[in-house]
């Protein structure tokens, strides 16, 4: 007795091409990998030199709590996690952009 069940695939829906612009998205974050480190160590610098004074600047002329502090340090060392750890490009580059949204979103909410 056969317990495989044959069963044609092919009227399943494919995936289709609605959302061209996420697609094209990550078509251009791919064609990075090659650069993956440089992309490791663009997210290094620019947080390194533009966010890591963010708690000092928030906590002393804006009074803000402390917890920035670890938000700001944590998001720091993950990136250097995520870049050492070997993970793809797509997490790298994304790692980045929502780092520095967390924190540009903490200097628009303490700031303004």
């Amino acid at each position: 007795m056969e317990t495989t069940i044959n069963t044609n695939i092919t009227h399943y829906p494919t995936r289709s091409n609605k959302n061209n612009t996420w697609n094209n998205l990550l078509a251009i974050v791919d064609n990075q990998a090659g650069n993956k480190t440089a992309w490791f160590l663009v997210t290094l610098v620019l947080q390194g030199v533009l966010f890591l004074p963010i708690p000092a600047v928030l906590l002393y002329y804006y009074h803000a709590p402390i917890i920035v502090l670890p938000i700001t340090f944590g998001l720091y060392l993950g990136s250097i996690i995520v870049g050492m750890g070997g993970s793809g490009i797509r997490v790298v580059i994304g790692w980045l952009l929502m780092s520095m949204l967390i924190n540009l979103g903490m200097l628009a909410l303490y700031i303004l």
